[in-house]
């Protein structure tokens, strides 16, 4: 009687067993043709929106400190910007400060020659902007012979 009774036990048991239906298993994958996508947009907009600036340069020839003065050309046009930032050419004072005035008076000294030695002298407190102003005027105007005046410290 015992074994009857555990076959109905068993039998209801299995039965009433609920069969779930097993899921099948997906291998995930990650897709890269969107991201390679967005990293191609990504470059195209860059490449259109960067700004390529060149920079202009003057050449500038600076003195070479020696013990021996150097050699004086005969014909030389010598910018001197005072402490205010006033301009002097070949020691005529200029009625105004602007870049115009400065190159029609060198264009006038110098006679349409560029190959001419320009010298700029300025006091050590003048504005650094007048100076690039004076440097600005002279490379316009197509001068490459450029020097700037310094003094020696032993000379303070």
């Amino acid at each position: 009687m015992i074994d009857r009774v555990e076959l109905i036990q068993h039998s209801w048991v299995a039965t009433k067993r609920m069969k779930f239906a097993r899921r099948q298993r997906t291998d995930v994958e990650v897709n890269l043709t969107p991201l390679i996508d967005v990293v191609f947009l990504l470059l195209i907009f860059f490449m259109v929106s960067t700004t390529f600036s060149k920079d202009t340069r003057l050449s500038i020839d600076l003195p070479e400190a020696s013990a021996e003065a150097g050699q004086i050309a005969t014909k030389q046009i010598e910018i001197t910007i005072s402490r205010d930032g006033s301009y002097s050419i070949n020691e005529v004072p200029l009625v105004n400060n602007k870049i115009e005035t400065i190159k029609s008076a060198i264009q006038k000294l110098s006679e349409g020659d560029s190959t001419l030695p320009l010298i700029v002298t300025a006091d050590s407190a003048t504005p650094h902007q007048s100076v690039v102003t004076a440097m600005d005027a002279a490379g316009q105007l197509g001068f490459v012979h450029l020097s700037i005046t310094t003094r020696n410290k032993s000379e303070q």
